[in-house]
């Protein structure tokens, strides 16, 4: 059994892998690992985005598994290893029950949760050989309470992306390989304007810390996770809401 102690915050000589890696959490991400001295690769769907310095960025379609061999196999070639898989590709809805369609539903599980299992599918049995490896998914307090401003097809998604990792947690520890998941709540991104058309409520009324998360709550979290800080955890869903799910 591969067994590795806890250690400082640090990603040094590591190779990370970020998918939705232009997205506002995806991008915190990217940078807080780059800054903590990993070879950091984020991933998105656009030909070409501006990450940042010093971050690489590849074309990348979680969806498709040709895709995830194309985009995983040259980063391997080219790094020699992934040490960390961020999951962080998502899209949402909040159409109810009654009104959802097949397409929305389809379009949620294929981002959400095939977006998950492709690329931990991928690198899940490359890491175990190597025996180590940190994979951590984007999975949400919709798992938990059912919903703040997300539809039933969002919700039931997420559901699934903390059952899945808390397989690869049990099936990845005898050999070194750790899988968590973040269950943020409401965060000042696009994704979030995008369901509450700009006009959530008022955070003081629903968050007890008194405000919405941004994206550097996220990736300070994600860096945690990531690091040896954390090399007794696993199989956990760590709560980022100010509050709004206490467990």
């Amino acid at each position: 059994m591969a067994q590795h102690l806890s250690g400082p915050a640090s990603l040094s000589g590591q190779v990370a892998l970020i998918t939705g890696g232009s997205g506002g959490m995806g991008r915190a991400i990217a940078h807080a690992f780059k800054n903590a001295g990993a070879a950091t690769i984020a991933t998105d769907l656009s030909e070409h985005e501006d990450i940042g310095g010093g971050i690489e960025y590849r074309r990348y379609d979680v969806t498709s598994r040709t895709s995830t061999d194309q985009v995983i196999d040259a980063v391997l070639a080219d790094h020699g290893k992934v040490d960390i898989l961020v999951l962080c590709a998502g899209v949402i809805a909040r159409t109810p029950l009654a009104q959802s369609s097949d397409e929305e539903w389809n379009s949620m599980l294929a981002v959400n949760v095939m977006g998950v299992v492709n690329p931990a599918r991928k690198l899940f049995p490359v890491m175990c050989e190597r025996g180590y490896g940190k994979i951590l998914a984007c999975g949400s307090i919709a798992a938990k309470n059912g919903g703040v401003a997300s539809g039933p097809a969002y919700v039931a998604s997420k559901a699934a992306v903390h059952g899945m990792m808390r397989w690869v947690a049990k099936a990845g520890a005898p050999h070194g390989v750790y899988a968590n998941i973040l269950a943020p709540g409401p965060v000042e991104t696009a994704m979030w304007a995008s369901v509450t058309s700009n006009q959530a409520p008022a955070a003081n009324a629903t968050v007890p810390l008194g405000r919405y998360g941004n994206a550097e709550d996220i990736a300070q979290a994600a860096l945690f996770l990531c690091s040896a800080a954390s090399n007794w955890i696993t199989g956990t869903s760590l709560d980022i809401s100010g509050g709004m799910w206490m467990d």
